[in-house]
């Protein structure tokens, strides 16, 4: 089926680092926002990067992003997908991050997982400048990673 992200990216003219996943789960096109499935552990593990509360509401974690510099998005705006497995993704439609790049001092990017950093360097490249590192899906699908080991490798980005 296809899908189209459906809401914009979080950023402002303060933001130095650019976090981005692969595609919006169901949950978060549904949200229209980010990190909206219950289960996914991205929340959880930026507060426990950063030695803070949870943020539970939109208004929270916006607010919590912006405190800490942090721009959200995806590196797909549009594909096929079936439900929000990142494996069936197809006839990618990359997205477009002129405007971040111009309106925000991006210092680095952050990549939520493998398939994020794989769509991205398919269709772009990293701007000169900024730095890169991928970390390892905060997705309830990686399980291979506990709690405590996602904040440990997500702290070497912050």
């Amino acid at each position: 089926m296809r899908a189209e992200h459906g809401f914009p990216p979080l950023f402002d003219k303060e933001s130095t680092t650019l976090i981005l996943g692969s595609f919006p789960s169901v949950a978060s096109r549904k949200q229209e926002f980010f990190y909206g499935h219950p289960q996914n552990r991205f929340w959880k593990v930026l507060s426990l990067c950063f030695n803070e509360d949870v943020p539970t509401t939109i208004e929270e974690k916006t607010s919590f992003c912006k405190k800490h510099h942090i721009a959200l998005y995806d590196s797909i705006e549009s594909c096929e997908i079936k439900g929000s497995s990142d494996s069936s993704i197809t006839d990618v439609v990359p997205a477009d991050l002129s405007e971040i790049y111009d309106m925000s001092p991006i210092k680095l990017i952050v990549f939520n997982g493998n398939a994020s950093e794989k769509w991205f360097k398919k269709y772009q490249s990293i701007p000169n400048g900024i730095e890169e590192i991928k970390m390892p899906s905060t997705s309830p699908a990686n399980a291979a990673f506990s709690l405590e080991r996602l904040v440990q490798e997500w702290k070497k980005a912050f």
